[in-house]
């Protein structure tokens, strides 16, 4: 990203970041990406590329699955040692949250909330165009109007294991 400071008044309750910045996939075309790390060694272990910054939180099951979402819409598992992809279903926006899990009457079940919003969203749920608008967020993710048909919009997607 270009990044050129600019001078601004902080007001509390509103976005800040104090520079204007312009934001764009690298080399590879990608923005984002999964990886997963030995705490012991700060070793990367595997790494999977994302079209877009994977900006919801990832859940660790028992059984060495990985649970997350992704902001183009889709709801991935994972095997925990490899990062082989075992699974994915797209949800109807993108996803900012966590995975979770619960048991009911005996059965087990895993969900998420998906809604694209937060710094990737603004700009789409407000139609800001310019590649500088919402501090770069216009540029940068552009593209998730192609994969989010409902900008603003949510949903709740819970499947039975």
């Amino acid at each position: 990203m270009t990044y050129e400071p600019v001078e601004s008044k902080y007001v509390a309750g509103q976005p800040w970041v104090g520079a204007t910045l312009t934001m764009f996939a690298g080399p590879d075309g990608v923005m984002g990406g999964f990886a997963a790390y030995d705490p012991m060694t700060n070793k990367k272990v595997w790494y999977n590329k994302e079209k877009f910054s994977a900006w919801g939180g990832a859940m660790t099951t028992a059984s060495d699955l990985v649970f997350y979402g992704t902001l183009d819409r889709w709801f991935k598992a994972l095997d925990a040692k490899s990062g082989k992809e075992l699974w994915k279903f797209q949800v109807g926006s993108g996803v900012i949250g966590n995975a979770f899990t619960y048991a009911h009457k005996g059965k087990q079940h895993v969900g998420v909330l998906s809604g694209i919003g937060g710094w990737a969203g603004v700009a789409m749920n407000l139609g800001l165009t310019n590649d500088t608008d919402a501090l770069g967020a216009a540029g940068g993710y552009k593209e998730l109007t192609k994969y989010n048909a409902a900008p603003g919009g949510g949903g709740l997607t819970v499947f039975s294991l």
